[in-house]
């Protein structure tokens, strides 16, 4: 079993278009081809983490429909535009507001902190954990140790962890506590050295 991670799908919803008009030529070619990209990517098995906005603006039973024929067991943390009607689908977890998860893959462990906004410091920073998020659509810079899951950054599909943390990994931007303490450590070692 895998673990996957997405987010901003915004199935049924027609004001996406504005974003993501260029890549699609009706809001039905844009559900149908995340829904394919999704199946392609995910296995039945398979464990998907939706950041946030799995659909808006869209009928309960459109939301219902496009759940059923997505694969994997399906977690969420729930999004702005996360009404009743995608938080009443048969979601493998009741939704939460976050998350804070301990996974091991590849011989590693993950510490994960999940929410659908972006936090410029979340728990557990400090001990490497890594934040994922949504909400921006692929507009904020990575950070070595957060990035955006959704759809939009991601080729309109769910990612693996370790294509996450590699992209965290060369990424440039360091988190703003890290790099405060980073420049007061630096600044010592010059005076000490002085």
């Amino acid at each position: 079993m895998a673990v996957f991670f997405t987010a901003d799908t915004h199935f049924g919803d027609a004001h996406i278009l504005r974003q993501r008009g260029q890549r699609f030529g009706s809001l039905t070619e844009h559900d149908e081809t995340l829904v394919a990209n999704w199946n392609a990517t995910v296995g039945p098995d398979d464990e998907v983490w939706h950041v946030g906005d799995f659909a808006a603006h869209a009928e309960r039973e459109h939301c219902a429909a496009i759940f059923a024929r997505l694969n994997g067991v399906k977690r969420l943390v729930r999004g702005n535009h996360d009404s009743n009607r995608v938080l009443d689908l048969p979601w493998a977890d009741p939704p939460v507001e976050r998350a804070r998860l301990t996974l091991r893959e590849e011989g590693r462990e993950w510490r994960l902190y999940l929410a659908h906004y972006a936090h410029r410091a979340w728990p557990g920073l400090w001990r490497g954990t890594r934040h994922l998020y949504g909400h921006t659509h692929g507009t904020l810079a990575d950070t070595t140790r957060s990035c955006d899951v959704g759809v939009d950054a991601w080729e309109d599909r769910p990612v693996r962890l370790a294509a996450l943390a590699a992209r965290q990994d060369a990424a440039t931007l360091v988190p703003e506590e890290l790099a405060r303490d980073r420049a007061r450590e630096s600044a010592a070692r010059e005076a000490g050295g002085a």
